[in-house]
């Protein structure tokens, strides 16, 4: 079986099962014109949350700071941070483009030491170079082709990985896993940096950070092969127009199959009420995970939508999923 992720003839990275990666343009201005869909309120206020604690033996500490900004602590270590984004827009600029509708769920200034940062690929909501300069960290593991991108924005000591190749960070194995999306910075450049999730496997148990992903027959081969986990963070909104989201992102049925699939206990919802990128309201996934989660006769546990700045403790233990 190939390992690792394939590519079309111009060299351009393709999606899991050999599909090309995005949309051509014309499916993109036909997406513009629709029109922007729900609005979304300008800035939503948050009741504060406790500062999150150090995990006891055998538990991780997820803390959610938003979209898919996660503070991962594991008893033992390591400390990770997943596409850490505390800038107020998402783009490259600092005066347009998504704003956010909430502030970071926990300051820059209040993060513990970081071990590393785990950085899915390099869209603008993901991959923000102001807050990868501020934060510093020593080490960066992301797909191929983006560590030219981070050391042209002054961000060095990257590592890039194939889909399925390993790194150690302390005892923790990082295993960079297939996604079903793309990449781009500009119009030019799509696909010739790899995008992807992450398997981190500890003594105690492992954890799934899905990172940007459409629906498909990957996370079964990743529940297959890297399962079964523990705790899964899996993305849930960005997904209307649905013609033309669903090929990058997952709706909330979609992923509430993905958890099943990729064989994860408890999933943990990201990718929802940050930044408006897509159609939908701003509390439509939490309400139609909710409903599709209560329809399978799932306890609330199974799939949590977190608080912005919930820590979330949780056992590193793989129960079967």
């Amino acid at each position: 079986m190939k390992r690792g992720a394939g590519r079309a003839a111009d060299g351009r990275f393709l999606n899991p099962e050999g599909e090309q990666a995005g949309h051509p343009l014309r499916d993109v201005w036909r997406m513009m014109r629709e029109g922007r869909g729900s609005s979304w309120p300008r800035q939503v206020t948050d009741a504060p949350e406790p500062p999150p604690a150090a995990p006891p033996p055998g538990h991780a500490a997820i803390t959610f700071i938003g979209h898919a900004t996660f503070l991962i602590r594991i008893a033992g270590g390591p400390t990770l941070l997943t596409d850490p984004i505390w800038s107020d827009r998402c783009s490259p600029f600092a005066f347009a483009g998504p704003r956010r509708a909430r502030s970071p769920g926990l300051a820059l200034e209040a993060l513990p030491p970081i071990d590393a940062v785990l950085l899915s690929h390099n869209h603008y909501d993901h991959m923000d170079v102001r807050t990868l300069r501020l934060l510093d960290p020593p080490r960066i593991i992301t797909g191929l082709g983006n560590a030219p991108i981070l050391a042209r924005n002054g961000i060095g000591r990257a590592e890039e990985l194939d889909w399925w190749d390993e790194v150690r960070i302390g005892s923790a194995a990082i295993t960079y896993l297939p996604a079903r999306h793309f990449s781009a910075r500009g119009i030019r450049d799509r696909g010739w940096a790899l995008w992807g999730g992450f398997a981190i496997r500890t003594p105690g148990g492992s954890l799934f950070f899905a990172g940007d992903t459409a629906y498909g027959g990957h996370l079964a081969r990743i529940g297959a092969e890297a399962g079964p986990f523990a705790i899964g963070l899996i993305p849930i909104g960005a997904y209307e127009p649905n013609w033309f989201m669903r090929t990058v992102h997952m709706n909330p049925g979609e992923a509430l199959r993905a958890r099943a699939e990729s064989r994860t206990a408890t999933a943990i919802a990201m990718h929802f009420g940050t930044f408006k990128l897509t159609q939908e309201a701003i509390d439509e996934p939490p309400r139609l995970l909710e409903a599709a989660r209560d329809a399978a006769g799932l306890p609330p546990e199974a799939f949590i939508v977190p608080r912005f700045g919930q820590t979330l403790t949780l056992p590193l233990a793989s129960p079967r999923a």
